[in-house]
């Protein structure tokens, strides 16, 4: 029987998310191209391995069976890479990484400019990518590692298959417009209640971690604007329309002219590297974090 690793991960995935179209989210395809994976997958086993339920499709017997052994495969394939990269003590080979809008802007070039130097033989493909789905997309071998974001406020989920490596520990302020609140240089939340909010979608572990910070104390921020992008936020709070949380990072992505106000209450976000466990000894992936960590020791020196 002959079938590739993309069409195993397909079907993996499949047992984990449910949807072909979830599958196509995670592992960065569109629905059809998983579909397509899958029913190559089939005609190389030589037997139906899912069944079509309404609008969903589920896996047979033969599925679910092959599904517990592709893992496996996926697994000796993963230690396999890791063994040929480990005879050489040069770092070679090829790296996928994913990562969110602010660390594409601010720390990937610094990153890849230092990689170029120490590591010659290095080649790093980056894809940016919502900041939500980066540790299913580690998760599901889409990439090898990637850059993202969890609050200790509103942790992400734990993935037993996955490790988070801190690299910077950031506090949080208030962006307010020009002009307010003169004479002030730090706000409790709880003083921000006529103020209108600048945030992301709610439903984001940011969103849900900013609510959570308000609620303990004792406001619900009014949202007048509901915007993803940070250089968009630090626009409107220039223009005066409203307020929004900001770090010495997102500051970096936007030149503007507002006032940034302490907040008395402690809110934090923690950039992390996110590997699969079975990764981390990979010496093109340690290379890679090793190289990270030296341009966030000292909490992000190397990056100003």
């Amino acid at each position: 029987m002959e079938w590739t690793s993309a069409q195993l991960r397909s079907l993996v995935e499949l047992t984990r998310r449910g949807t072909v179209t979830a599958v196509a989210h995670a592992l960065g395809y569109t629905p059809g191209g998983v579909s397509q994976q899958l029913s190559a997958l089939e005609r190389a086993a030589g037997t139906p391995l899912l069944r079509r339920v309404g609008r969903r499709v589920e896996l047979t017997d033969a599925g679910s069976a092959l599904a517990t052994h592709a893992e496996r495969i996926l697994g000796i394939e993963a230690d396999a890479v890791a063994a040929l990269e480990r005879t050489t003590r040069t770092v070679l080979g090829t790296l996928n990484v994913g990562l969110f809008a602010t660390a594409a802007a601010e720390i990937l070039p610094v990153a890849l400019a230092r990689v170029h130097t120490e590591h010659p033989h290095l080649t790093v493909h980056s894809r940016e990518m919502v900041v939500d789905d980066v540790h299913d997309a580690v998760a599901a071998g889409s990439v090898d590692l990637a850059l993202g974001l969890d609050y200790p406020d509103m942790p992400i989920p734990r993935d037993p298959t996955l490790r988070l490596v801190r690299l910077l520990r950031e506090r949080f302020s208030l962006a307010v417009p020009p002009g307010t609140l003169p004479g002030v240089r730090e706000i409790g939340l709880a003083q921000t209640g006529d103020l209108g909010w600048i945030l992301p979608d709610l439903d984001t572990h940011y969103g849900q971690a900013i609510l959570t910070v308000c609620r303990r104390a004792g406001i619900e921020p009014d949202v007048r604007h509901q915007v993803t992008d940070t250089a968009a936020s630090l626009a409107l709070v220039e223009a005066g329309v409203g307020i929004t949380p900001v770090t010495d990072l997102m500051l970096m992505l936007r030149p503007s002219r507002f006032r940034i106000l302490s907040l008395a209450e402690r809110f934090e976000r923690h950039i992390v590297v996110v590997v699969r466990a079975t990764a981390q000894s990979r010496p093109t992936v340690a290379a890679f974090v090793d190289v990270l960590r030296e341009l966030t020791s000292g909490e992000g020196a190397a990056l100003v």
